[in-house]
């Protein structure tokens, strides 16, 4: 599946010129919103199938700086899905190749009044894209 690329805007970086961490973690939900819209269910699909997943743990591990106008290329994958919890891994690398963070987001499932769903069970399509998904990337 095609990366998703992000371009560092001059109000991500700090006073030092290097974009501040905390945008890193921003950069992943916009690869995750473009990633789950490639595989047919953006946010817009999954909450008018009543689906709303909410993060539930970050983790990022920076390794090299970016700044202003790099590109960085961010690679999403589905590392563990379990029915009712998943876990995406991120690889950001900068336009030399160069890994710049590598980060995971863990996420549950839930309907609107806040009950875990289970996509087997409930909703059988969407399991079967992300098991397809994951399948591909093995």
């Amino acid at each position: 599946m095609e990366s998703y690329k992000h371009t560092v805007q001059y109000y991500e970086t700090d006073k030092m010129g290097i974009t501040h961490h905390s945008n890193y973690i921003r950069w992943m939900e916009e690869a995750r919103v473009d990633f789950l819209q490639k595989i047919g269910w953006d946010y817009a699909k999954l909450e008018n199938e009543g689906i709303i997943s909410p993060v539930l743990e970050v983790s990022c591990k920076y390794r090299k700086s970016t700044t202003f106008s790099d590109d960085v290329v961010i690679t999403v994958r589905i590392k563990e899905y379990k029915g009712v919890r998943f876990v995406f891994s991120y690889e950001m690398k900068d336009s030399d190749g160069n890994i710049v963070a590598e980060a995971e987001s863990f996420h549950c499932f839930l309907n609107s009044d806040g009950k875990p769903v289970r996509p087997a069970k409930d909703f059988p399509e969407f399991h079967n894209t992300l098991i397809k998904y994951i399948s591909d990337n093995d």
